[in-house]
């Protein structure tokens, strides 16, 4: 029972004042003039004063307060390494049980580390976890926090911010060592086929020196092996494979006894970008659409562009010399001989063949194909006639032969099954309706036997645009040479510019444009996984994790020629994935993250931070017993000595919360009543005598 005694006026405190003070006075007078009554008369004015006090008693009961103490653990990823995870579990369940002893203590137990979030799962945040299990909580309820960890803590604060203990047990041998690599020096961009020197080292926590063999990977390629020494720098030159991203891995072998080997791989994500795209433009006879392919490769800054026209026509023949009728001299040996190798693309619009070009270069067009060159034919009327360019050399690397029709009547251009899965024509816009929403074509040339793939048709669903491959070379045939109605907006135009630069990119082999290609990015800690095939079906993706886990990941239809997939990840580090003949890599979490730039166990990080709450940091593993070295729990008045010898302190509060209260009025009823005429009674009485 807790008594205290309150006063409960009947008036208020100002009127109390205005009837009391004069009579104090005149009592106080009456007692220091010594007349007969005075002190009768003061024992009235105290009753009548106590009765419009009212003075109450009460009995408040109370309920005591619990102490808050925080369980923080710790479930980030350097945990897993060894026999921490299991450790982690069992000191997590007896201190529950060693807490739960104690009634007055209110534990909160808070596992961190397992944010869906990449970010919150690269760095081991135990103080922001712990602030939050304690924000509702006011200072002096708190009574301490337990931290199981590795003691690799990214958010160490240099005062804990509570007012309580702070006790860390650590998991990990204390004899524990491991390397890792990491990059130096590695540009974020570089020239495609140009070669990039980046540096690496390779750093121990035992201060070992000596050689390692370091293996370098570019997009999962094997590219070389180097030997480094441990802590010096080391230099390797990569030669950029294609445009867009590209992951340089580094990896050496895990040395016996080493802590773990998931830092022993590195990555960097080099950007590749190509220098400008060389274009050779040969416009042969002049028609209204001559300018088309010229304004659209003009228009691209990734594409250096030399362009000839030819400007008479075969049927003007004077005799005169070709080289008097230019005003440049058409250097043929120099583009088709000397310097064909250095052209990304050689594109004849309408052209046919002339003395301009001797037999024998188209046969090196041919070779320049066949070697891993581009070649696109748009082709006229010219196409069918008997000066066509089919009937050089360059037959061997065409995709279709001329049946000699040339049909003059309206129609769509309509993509064709494969066409609406192919990258070069898919997703056109206006592709998606019947007819499509865009203008017509009126002229087309009939071919025979063609290979490749026909991704559009036109009049009487003939090939219209062909996409073939020729040895290492690719070709591009479109059979039309009204492509400039959809330039000049006849009808509301087309999507010639998507059309074309599409096209050009694909014989260019921009990987985007690849039929069959295999992606995969993270988002968070999901993996998004993405096959371009042109078959029907494109089966599951094998993913394999940074700890060497092997996933299943069907992939369902998207858009037509897509497959797409998810999994929902739970390590940061570098993915494999794999479908088909396909390999790919991702990397979920920033690269080296801090999580893996440390992971031997220890004690100093959180050492200064204990000892100014006056707490403790010790070891929980016991070696070769396999019994856990954990501290009892010691209820403490705070302030006290949280630390000693196989025990640890946890604060108890003084703070409780009001469950009732009970009233008992001292002057109110007959006692009061009867008091009160007692007092003035007697005062009558000897006033009287």
């Amino acid at each position: 029972m807790n008594w205290s005694l309150a006063f409960e006026p009947l008036l208020a405190w100002p009127w109390l004042a205005a009837l009391l003070v004069p009579v104090a006075a005149l009592v106080t007078w009456g007692l220091f003039a010594r007349q007969r009554g005075a002190w009768m008369r003061l024992a009235a004015m105290a009753a009548l004063a106590l009765a419009l006090i009212n003075p109450v008693l009460l009995d408040e009961e109370r309920e005591p307060l619990k102490s808050v103490v925080a369980l923080v653990v710790d479930r980030s990823q350097s945990q897993e390494i060894g026999d921490r995870r299991a450790t982690t579990d069992r000191a997590l369940e007896e201190m529950q049980a060693r807490l739960a002893r104690f009634d007055q203590y209110d534990v909160r137990v808070v596992e961190t580390g397992q944010s869906d979030a990449a970010d919150d799962r690269t760095q081991t945040r135990l103080f922001g976890a712990l602030d939050s299990a304690l924000r509702d909580v006011a200072p002096s309820r708190v009574g301490g926090a337990i931290m199981i960890t590795d003691g690799q803590v990214h958010d160490v604060p240099e005062s804990p911010g509570f007012s309580g203990p702070l006790h860390a047990l650590v998991t990990g041998e204390e004899d524990e060592f491991d390397r890792r690599i990491r990059f130096e020096r590695a540009p974020r961009f570089g020239i495609v086929d140009r070669p990039v020197t980046m540096s690496y080292r390779v750093l121990s926590t035992d201060g070992a020196s000596g050689p390692v063999e370091v293996t370098v990977r570019v997009n999962g390629e094997h590219v070389v092996r180097q030997t480094a020494v441990i802590g010096e720098e080391t230099e390797v030159d990569i030669v950029i494979p294609n445009a867009g991203r590209n992951i340089v891995e580094l990896e050496f072998p895990v040395a016996e006894g080493e802590l773990t080997a998931t830092n022993n791989q590195t990555i960097a994500i080099l950007d590749g970008i190509r220098e400008n795209l060389r274009v050779l433009l040969v416009s042969g006879e002049p028609h209204a659409g001559e300018r088309t392919w010229r304004n659209l490769l003009k228009s691209d800054a990734a594409v250096d562009l030399v362009h000839f026209t030819i400007l008479r026509p075969p049927e003007k023949q004077d005799g005169t010399p070709i080289n008097e009728l230019s005003l440049i001299a058409f250097p043929t040996r120099e583009l088709f001989v000397d310097r064909i190798n250095d052209f990304d693309l050689i594109i004849f619009d309408r052209y046919q063949h002339r003395d301009v070009l001797p037999i024998l270069y188209y046969d090196y067009i041919a070779e320049y194909v066949e070697n891993g060159g581009a070649l696109l034919i748009a082709a006229g009327p010219e196409y069918a006639g008997n000066q066509s360019i089919s009937r050089t050399p360059l037959m061997a690397a065409l995709p279709a032969m001329p049946t000699g029709e040339v049909v003059e009547q309206a129609f769509y251009p309509r993509l064709t099954e494969t066409g609406e899965r192919h990258p070069v024509t898919r997703g056109l816009e206006g592709s998606g309706q019947e007819p499509p929403q865009w203008s017509r074509w009126f002229r087309q040339i009939g071919i025979e036997r063609p290979e490749g793939e026909v991704v559009m048709q036109g009049a009487d669903d003939m090939p219209l645009l062909l996409l073939d491959r020729q040895g290492e070379g690719r070709v591009g045939m479109l059979l039309s040479d009204h492509g400039w109605l959809w330039a000049r907006g006849f009808e509301g135009g087309g999507p010639h510019v998507s059309l074309y630069r599409r096209m050009a990119h694909w014989l260019m082999k921009e990987p985007e444009l690849e039929e069959e290609r295999l992606t995969a990015n993270a988002r968070g800690m999901t993996l998004e996984i993405e096959r371009q095939t042109m078959e029907d079906e494109a089966g599951e993706a094998s993913v394999t994790t940074p700890s060497g886990e092997t996933l299943t990941v069907p992939l369902t239809a998207g858009a037509p020629g897509t497959f797409d997939g998810t999994v929902e990840t739970d390590e940061i580090g570098l993915y494999r994935i794999a479908n088909g003949d396909l390999e790919t890599l991702a990397h979920v979490g920033p690269v080296n993250a801090p999580e893996f730039t440390d992971t031997v166990s220890t004690m100093e990080k959180l050492q200064p931070v204990a000892d100014a709450s006056g707490g403790t940091v010790r070891r929980i593993e016991a070696g070769l017993t396999g019994a856990l070295d954990l501290p009892n729990i010691v209820p403490i008045r705070p302030g006290a000595d949280a630390d000693g010898r196989g025990w640890v302190g946890l604060q108890t509060t003084n703070d409780s919360v009001l469950r009732s209260v009970s009233r008992v009025p001292l002057f109110a009823g007959f006692f009061g009543l009867a008091l009160l005429l007692f007092t003035f009674g007697a005062t009558w009485y000897r006033e009287g005598r």
